[in-house]
């Protein structure tokens, strides 16, 4: 047994930002680990040169601490099983790989970029089903070889894959896999800048750092063959694997920021919650056997496993995370909704106004169940915040006729009468004023609406007289019967 107890990994590399597709995978790795009482470790595969971004590993790290995934072991918060950062191991892959070439498992290659060009276009004229190094290196003498490395020609270490062999392996979610090895390449370990490939690192690192579960996203499997035959070459127990399935557009493609935003940090910037996020991307392969949408983390925890992954790619519904943000934010009690909008406030241009806890209370407790995202309690109800300048022209054409002035003018006059009015005060004064006029409250309702707020649609009518208050209804009525014409 590796270890007693399970030891999973996210292993990101750092080109830039968090995409959902390793969002989901960091969230199951961190669920199977809290769910069976494991460790879930960060590891950073940071190897390769060429894709790497400045600053995207305090991008990662800051992203999966907005979503709750607080990793165990690594960066910043080390562990027994570090460096963290494989940029920081190269000493441990070049001494491994050392292992294999003298086991016969690796050989040096000293091909020219030229000749691999040359090779793989001549596979292609061929139709050969795909590309792969032809073993050339493999037939150079002991000679050839020191004479080449004591020369300093340029070289990769290549893994030697034996021909005519079926590669197995057992998969929780893809159950039995078998590959030809005739299907397989001689995969290069070692870079000619000495860096190591994902596969060398990959494998050397699950196995120091005790590893017990492999779980990534399905786009690794075709290279599971290789870590397979590298544990096997080294003679160390393979973890359990597990792959995921494909995220997909709703076109049935794969994921891509082509069609929408796949970053995490894209998300987080629009608003939408980490728990909705968290909810939305548990589901996106995974179920728990019933017809429940609405989870938790800690609820995700107690039910999470990696049987009830699915195989079939998973569709990315944003009509389905919209719904989940709503379903979120309802949830959250009205103190914590007030300090959101406080924090929203700030970013918008409504910053230097002054609300009161009290006035920003009944706003939220009017639209919470209008809304979708904490922004739209300024974004959809500018109204609260500053008078309008411009009114809905359907509803002018609609429910603002020649009499409506005159009419308006006398309800305004009536709640300018009264005495510090409740909502019921303004509902009797309306009432009032209709039967005085003798025509229905709707005729009145819809123009008066449309004077305090500009809209033809929001709470309901007597919340938003009494969160604006008497006197500021008083002065927005003056101000649409001197502005709205017919």
């Amino acid at each position: 047994m590796i270890n007693e107890t399970p030891r999973v990994r996210f292993a990101p590399s750092p080109t830039g930002y968090l995409h959902v597709g390793g969002l989901r995978t960091a969230l199951y790795n961190y669920l199977f680990a809290k769910r069976n009482n494991g460790t879930f470790v960060l590891r950073i595969e940071d190897t390769d040169r060429n894709r790497y971004v400045e600053g995207a590993v305090e991008n990662l790290i800051k992203a999966l601490n907005w979503a709750g995934l607080n990793y165990d072991e690594g960066p910043e918060v080390g562990g027994n099983s570090g460096p963290y950062l494989q940029s920081e191991r190269l000493d441990i892959y070049k001494k491994y790989a050392d292992e294999l070439i003298e086991k016969g498992k690796a050989y040096y290659c000293f091909c020219t970029p030229e000749r691999l060009k040359s090779l793989k276009e001549e596979q292609e004229k061929q139709k050969l089903p795909q590309a792969k190094y032809d073993k050339h290196c493999l037939n150079l003498s002991k000679e050839e070889i020191a004479n080449n490395l004591a020369a300093g020609i340029a070289k990769v270490v290549r893994l030697n894959v034996e021909q005519n062999n079926t590669i197995k392996f057992d998969d929780i979610i893809r159950e039995h896999v078998e590959f030809e090895s005739n299907n397989v390449d001689d995969q290069v370990l070692i870079k000619s800048d000495g860096y190591p490939t994902y596969h060398l690192a990959n494998v050397v690192d699950d196995h120091l750092m005790k590893i017990t579960h492999v779980i990534r996203g399905e786009e690794w499997l075709s290279s599971t063959p290789k870590h397979v035959l590298l544990y096997d070459a080294f003679g160390w127990e393979r973890p359990i694997f597990a792959h995921l399935p494909l995220l997909l557009n709703p076109d049935r493609s794969k994921l891509s920021k082509r069609q929408g935003d796949v970053a995490v940090e894209d998300y987080r910037d629009k608003g939408y919650l980490k728990d909705a996020l968290i909810n939305f991307v548990a589901l996106l392969g995974w179920n728990a056997g019933d017809d429940k949408e609405f989870y938790y983390m800690d609820d995700l925890i107690s039910c999470f496993s990696l049987e009830r992954v699915n195989k079939a790619g998973a569709i990315f519904d944003l009509q389905k995370l919209n719904w989940l943000n709503a379903e979120h934010l309802r949830k959250k009690s009205d103190s914590e909704l007030l300090e959101m909008l406080k924090s929203e406030i700030q970013k918008s241009k409504f910053k230097n106004g002054n609300y009161s806890d009290k006035f920003l209370l009944l706003i939220i407790q009017s639209m919470k169940e209008r809304v979708s995202f904490i922004k739209e309690f300024i974004d959809t109800c500018t109204y609260f915040y500053e008078a309008p300048t411009e009114y809905e022209q359907k509803a002018i054409e609609k429910n603002w006729k020649p009499d409506i002035p005159d009419q308006l003018i006398k309800l305004k006059e009536e709640i300018a009468s009264l005495n510090n009015p409740t909502k019921e005060d303004y509902e009797h004064a309306l009432a009032k004023v209709s039967e005085e006029l003798n025509v229905g409250k709707g005729k009145l309702i819809h123009p008066l609406r449309l004077a305090v707020s500009g809209q033809s649609t929001g709470p309901g009518m007597f919340d938003l007289l009494f969160i604006l208050g008497k006197d500021e209804v008083v002065k927005r009525i003056e101000a649409a019967v001197k502005s709205i014409s017919v």
